[in-house]
């Protein structure tokens, strides 16, 4: 049962009441709350279509990056998932394909092309150009040492049988076919690709 109020508590409740109202009629009374969300983090950024690069499946996958493609803007990827729009694996992504990100960003990944020269044990840097010059050289001199032409028997062979080809099994279907086309008309016969690795 509530106790009685008394003649001094009233007046400090009304005192109160009034000094409040007071207070919110002088422009002194909290703001209206709103709820508000958080933005979603894909609206700015920029997405682009790939293929996951781990194996020979394909699985297509939406990579989203910083920046509108300006000029002197770095884009950074800081999201990855699986396209839902893509035949082969519909918007999942096994436990490598959803660890693209990691490793993009891994301090050990190479960014530039690579050689180790003759009798050194250090591996130096070298620009995209050179390499694409350097492979194209040495190919072409292989090529010309151990070319054949015809075989013993006289019949027209054209086989270059000392080099190999492995193509990436997650191309599309025009990329396979010129690069069968290449090296077929190369004289190369060992091709092969990563699927059956």
């Amino acid at each position: 049962m509530n106790a009685p109020m008394n003649r001094r508590q009233f007046f400090r409740i009304c005192a109160a009441g009034i000094g409040s109202s007071s207070l919110a009629v002088m422009g002194l009374a909290p703001s209206v709350a709103h709820a508000e969300m958080r933005a979603y983090k894909l609206d700015r950024a920029t997405e682009t279509r790939n293929t996951c690069a781990y194996c020979s499946v394909g699985c297509g996958i939406l990579m989203y990056s910083t920046g509108d493609k300006a000029k002197n803007v770095k884009a950074e990827v800081f999201h990855i998932e699986g396209d839902p729009d893509h035949p082969v694996n519909r918007g999942t992504l096994c436990p490598k394909g959803a660890g693209i990100l990691d490793m993009l960003r891994s301090p050990s990944r190479l960014k530039h092309p690579q050689v180790r020269r003759p009798g050194s044990d250090k591996w130096e840097n070298i620009e995209w150009h050179q390499a694409i010059d350097e492979i194209a050289h040495l190919m072409k001199a292989d090529r010309d040492a151990n070319f054949i032409s015809k075989n013993a028997d006289g019949q027209l062979v054209n086989r270059w049988l000392s080099t190999g080809m492995l193509c990436a099994s997650a191309g599309s279907t025009e990329t396979g076919f010129l690069t069968q086309k290449i090296v077929r008309s190369l004289g190369m016969i060992a091709i092969d690709n990563q699927a059956r690795v």
